[in-house]
Parts: C-alpha cells; sequence; structure tokens
C-alpha cells in the first residue's frame, strides 16, 4: 500500500509537471525525497558507497596526491560505489594534535585554496565517474578540528586532548559540547558554511550550491548532545534552516549516529530529526567501540552483538516511519581479525560483520523500509599505513583511518580481495 501511494503520487506530480501545473523546484541531476525513499529526476536512488574523507586533501595540487586519487575512485567506481561521504571541513592551527594537515583553515577566515582546490578536483573526478558526494560541514571530534578547534579560536583555553594521558573522554566531551552554547564558535563555523556553498569549482566553473554533483549538505561529524540536548538541537535547528537559505536545490542530515548511549550522549534520533529542513536520517553501527564485540571474542559474543544491532536498527525503522524519511547507515565497521592493526592480518569477521549489514540494508531496499544506502568505513586504497596501531603523524599517507585513532584499525584496502568481492556483489545487486 505504501508502494502504491508512492507510485500514485510520482504520477500525479509528473502530469501536472506536463501540463505546467507546477513548477519542478529542483533542476535536473539532484537528489530528492518522497516520503521515506530517494530520486534523482523521478527514478529512486538507493545506493552502497564509502567514507572516504580523504578525498579533499589527495586532490590538492601541491600536498595532494591526485594519482593515487584518481586510482582509488576508479576502484571504487569498478566496485559499483556511486557515493561518497568526504571532509568540506577541516580546521587545524599549528597546536592541534590528532588532526589532519594540512587544514582547509589554519585561522578563522583563513584558507588554504591549494586544500579547497583539492575538493574542486574531487568533486569534478567523482561527477566524471557518476557518484554523488555528501559533504561534511564539522565535527565533534578532534581529527578534521572541528567543535574544538572553533572553540580554541573562541578562547576557551587549550584542547584536552583524550588521547593525551592527563584527560579523558569526559573532560575531551565537556570541552566540545561547549561548542552550542557559544556565539562566536558557530559563527565562525557559519561563516564556512556560507564560503563552501557559495564556492564556485576552479575546474568545473560551476557553484556548489548549483551542483548536481553533492547530494547533500552534512551538519557535522556525529554532534552529540550529551547533558545539554536541548541546547544541541538549537543549534540543529539553526544550522539546518541557515543551509536551506543559502541552498534550497541540495538535501541536508544531522550525520549523527542516532541513539548511541541512549540519554548519556544526549541524542534522539526521533527528536533530532523532528525537522522540516533536516530531509534524511543518518545511522552508525560501532559494535566494536560500543563494546558490543571484538574480533578476539568468536561466536558467542557475535551473536550477542547482533541481536543488538538488530533492535538499534529496529529502533531506527521505526524513527524513520513515524517521520516519514529515509536512513543512510553511514558508518559502521569492525577491526581485522584478533584485533590486529596490521594490513596483511585476515579479515574473517568484518567480512562476516559487513555481509550481515549489507544484506539488511539490501532487503530494506527492496522491501521498501526506511534505510535507503549505506556508506562503509573507510575505504585506504591503495596505502598502508607506514606504523600500524599508532596515531598518525604529519607527513604520513592518508589512510581511511582518521589522525585521532589508530591506524590501520578499520580502513579497507585494495588488497582486502575478500572485503571487496562481498562490496562488489551487493554493489551489483542494486543494479
Amino acid at each position: 500500500m505504501k508502494n502504491m501511494k508512492k507510485l500514485i503520487l510520482l504520477l500525479v506530480c509528473t502530469v501536472l509537471l506536463g501540463q505546467g501545473l507546477i513548477s519542478q523546484e529542483v533542476p535536473k541531476g539532484f537528489v530528492t525525497v518522497v516520503d521515506q525513499s530517494f530520486y534523482i529526476d523521478g527514478k529512486t536512488y538507493s545506493f552502497i558507497g564509502a567514507n572516504y574523507w580523504q578525498g579533499m586533501n589527495l586532490g590538492a595540487r601541491e600536498s595532494g596526491d591526485r594519482e593515487r586519487l584518481r586510482e582509488e575512485l576508479d576502484q571504487l567506481k569498478a566496485l559499483g560505489l556511486t557515493n561518497l561521504r568526504v571532509l568540506a571541513a577541516s580546521e587545524g592551527d599549528e597546536e592541534m594534535k590528532y588532526c589532519i594537515h594540512p587544514a582547509l583553515q589554519s585561522a578563522p577566515g583563513t584558507y588554504n585554496e591549494d586544500l579547497f582546490q583539492g575538493l574542486d578536483f574531487l568533486l569534478s573526478e567523482m561527477e566524471k565517474r557518476d557518484m554523488k558526494a555528501v559533504m561534511v560541514l564539522g565535527n565533534f571530534w578532534t581529527w578534521s578540528g572541528g567543535f574544538p578547534q572553533y572553540l580554541k579560536w573562541s578562547d576557551f583555553g587549550a584542547v584536552p586532548f583524550p588521547q593525551d594521558p592527563e584527560y579523558s573522554w569526559q573532560n575531551f566531551t565537556d570541552y566540545s559540547k561547549q561548542f552550542y552554547n557559544s556565539e562566536q564558535a558557530q559563527q565562525m563555523m557559519n561563516d564556512h558554511i556560507k564560503k563552501v556553498i557559495d564556492r564556485k569549482n576552479s575546474i568545473s566553473g560551476v557553484l556548489y550550491k548549483n551542483d548536481p554533483t553533492i547530494m547533500s549538505w552534512q551538519l557535522a561529524n556525529e554532534p552529540r548532545g550529551y547533558d545539554i540536548p536541548e541546547a544541541y538541537r538549537i543549534w540543529t535547528k539553526k544550522t539546518s534552516a541557515y543551509i536551506k537559505s543559502l541552498d534550497a536545490n541540495h538535501l541536508v542530515c544531522l550525520g549523527s549516529e542516532g541513539n548511541t548511549s541512549g540519554e548519556y550522549a544526549g541524542v534522539n534520533v526521533l527528536l533530532d530529526n523532528d525537522d522540516e529542513n533536516v530531509d534524511y536520517i543518518t545511522m552508525h553501527i560501532w559494535a566494536q567501540n560500543w563494546g558490543w564485540f571484538d574480533p578476539s571474542q568468536g561466536e558467542e559474543k557475535y551473536q550477542e552483538a547482533i541481536k543488538k544491532v538488530d533492535a538499534y536498527w529496529n529502533d531506527h525503522l521505526a524513527a524513520g516511519e513515524k517521520l516519514n524519511k529515509p536512513i543512510v547507515l553511514e558508518e559502521f565497521g569492525i577491526a581485522r581479525d584478533h584485533s590486529s592493526f596490521d594490513p596483511n592480518e585476515t579479515t574473517y569477521w568484518r567480512d562476516r560483520f559487513f555481509d550481515y549489514l549489507f544484506l539488511k540494508v539490501e532487503q530494506s531496499i527492496y522491501s521498501g523500509n526506511g534505510v535507503r544506502g549505506l556508506n562503509f568505513w573507510s575505504y585506504s586504497g591503495t596505502v598502508k599505513p607506514p606504523r600500524p596501531g599508532e596515531y598518525w603523524e604529519i607527513g604520513d599517507v592518508f589512510t581511511g583511518d582518521p589522525p585521532h585513532e589508530y591506524q590501520g584499525w578499520y580502513g579497507v584496502y585494495d588488497t582486502d580481495i575478500s572485503t571487496l568481492e562481498l562490496i562488489r556483489k551487493y554493489a551489483e545487486k542494486l543494479k
């Protein structure tokens, strides 16, 4: 019945458009939302994609590696991937540790044009391969600067990096959540949002806000409200409305994990996404980070984790149904066997976990349920970390593991044949 209603709605809109009784508000090639589905030019759009946050840095002419970028985009295209979640922001002064360097902003309003042209290049290469980009505009965590860097620039003091022995994760989250009550820090981010949306691509000559290669603008990577969820939601609503005021063509999403850690993290998938300017729901599933399972624990613990995954999934499906919005599973991963950081270690448990979640997304798409796409975490491509199990340092190659995490943890390499064949299989089925 639900699918029949969607079909009737699309047929009515098509007739009205043909008769000139309504106008087509979104230009050709843009992703739109009708009920719980994505569409491009009247055809349903579902996808298998990857997190590829490093694309902007690789695309830079001077500091990047365009040959590697082209090769890895070709690999992803050959796998059948059509969607990449990428950074469209990074902030980092010289004191910012566990952070991408070079950063797009080294001081408020001071931009690295080489990196901006790297983002231009990334989008132009994705357009050639018929890929869509989810553009991440901020970050709760330190690995792209994000909220902590804006707070430091707003005189909130030094960032208490949780990787340093004198600080804890509690120290860090208490620091980062102050962003929701800092008008100055928020204004810095708004200035960046406007800068990106209004940018003209130096290669294609197309304004970002007019570029159908971009699927959506994402407020931030994994924003959390903690014990000030009201301030958090005030910020998300203001920011989503601000983005829509600058760009009516593109979709907007939060980038949040969903109901992770419940009340402790100050997030609620239903309340957070109940916003007319938020077009779809994002969901992350981190079985290992959340203590559900790690690849050294075996079958019994894995089955317990799967039950938790199913319960988490169903909670979000219910929210999507109530809000009548599609869902994207945009982050999930698992370590290599024995929780090893060695790129040569096997991936039996990762492949099983990927297969389970890929199948759930496929079944959701074909049954008309709320989850319409996925982006696995994450693609490392052709490179390996120089010091597996250690933090990234300036001058190291960019892998799929961000600088604040141990290198080699979750990244998928082009040599992970069994994982890549699994991805290819599901991408082919979605065709």
